[in-house]
């Protein structure tokens, strides 16, 4: 038996409750995909499933079910139970099982711009990000592609992928190994090569988003046009981070690292991302974001900034 959610106006809807923020309830149905709802719409609600639902002086009530109750309540069991105002109800999700099947998720993301002027400019950007969680294990990977031309003349041309596998030890601690392989044919770091490892905290992973830190020490080896390679060991920050608003129809993210040099080289680099993304339909997207790549040592060899809008499927 599905959730049921009740509107104001006498319509009742039925599928399951992803989640309830502050302005819209997302409903998952096997009619029309992801339903969001405004709130205000809704006169009361239930669900047979457990829900985690917050409001001022619940402390966050783990709820085995939600019955409905009057117009503008709902009844939270949970051994007891409790009526609450909806309206003051400032959260209501699923709750993510620390121990799960296999669960895949991930983005394919590409830009194209085409500018014809004085200067004629073709640009191309591809971005792939998948995320595949198994038990206590987590693998992360990430590539991307980017080619840009001027008035028929190769100009910039870079790839990179990086995979990271996580092993949560609790429910939130984790401890990460990473690799990332960056090959760029124009600027004078040609080659980047890092292998590390170190502790991580996942603050929350929810319905909502998820955000996450680890602390690394890795192995770098960096590739010059003009220079001589160097090999280095580096401390690192890398994090992850999403936030779904309006009933996910937006989402905020970003993900990145920072890094200083231990030995061998002195300086420090600053590989980040940072956007925004609109949800189309179930499965398409569009985006803008930020992406910025520094390594800075006594010849400042790196130091790129791009901003892009594009589309994207998510599965």
């Amino acid at each position: 038996m599905g959730d049921t959610v009740w509107l104001k106006n006498g319509d009742r809807l039925t599928g399951e409750i992803v989640l309830m923020d502050s302005t819209k309830l997302l409903l998952e149905t096997s009619y029309a995909g992801s339903v969001p709802i405004d709130r205000e719409m809704i006169s009361t609600l239930q669900s047979d499933h457990e829900l985690l639902v917050k409001w001022p002086g619940g402390n966050g009530e783990a709820s085995k079910a939600v019955a409905a109750g009057q117009p503008g309540r709902i009844v939270v069991s949970n051994g007891e139970e409790t009526t609450v105002e909806l309206a003051s109800v400032t959260r209501m999700l699923r709750p993510k099982p620390f121990l799960q099947d296999l669960e895949w998720s991930g983005d394919l993301e590409f830009d194209i711009n085409y500018e014809r002027a004085e200067r004629d400019t073709d640009d191309f950007d591809l971005a792939l990000n998948n995320q595949a969680r198994h038990g206590p294990w987590r693998h992360n990977l990430k590539a991307d592609y980017n080619r840009k031309f001027r008035d028929d003349v190769r100009i910039e041309q870079d790839w990179s992928a990086k995979y990271a596998l996580d092993r949560f030890v609790t429910e939130s601690r984790f401890w990460q190994t990473r690799y990332e392989y960056q090959r760029d044919w124009f600027e004078n770091v040609r080659r980047r090569r890092s292998l590390g490892a170190g502790p991580g905290y996942q603050f929350w992973d929810n319905e909502l988003g998820a955000f996450s830190l680890a602390w690394l020490l890795s192995y770098n080896q960096f590739s010059y046009a003009e220079r001589s390679d160097k090999a280095f060991y580096a401390l690192g920050m890398q994090w992850d981070y999403t936030r779904y608003l309006v009933g996910k129809t937006f989402e905020l993210f970003s993900r990145g690292s920072v890094g200083k040099a231990l030995s061998g080289v002195e300086g420090y680099s600053v590989d980040a991302e940072f956007g925004v993304r609109y949800r189309l339909t179930d499965w398409a997207s569009l985006s803008m974001k930020v992406e910025t790549d520094l390594v800075k040592d006594f010849s400042e060899d790196l130091d790129e900034t791009d901003y892009s809008l594009g589309l994207g499927i998510g599965w």
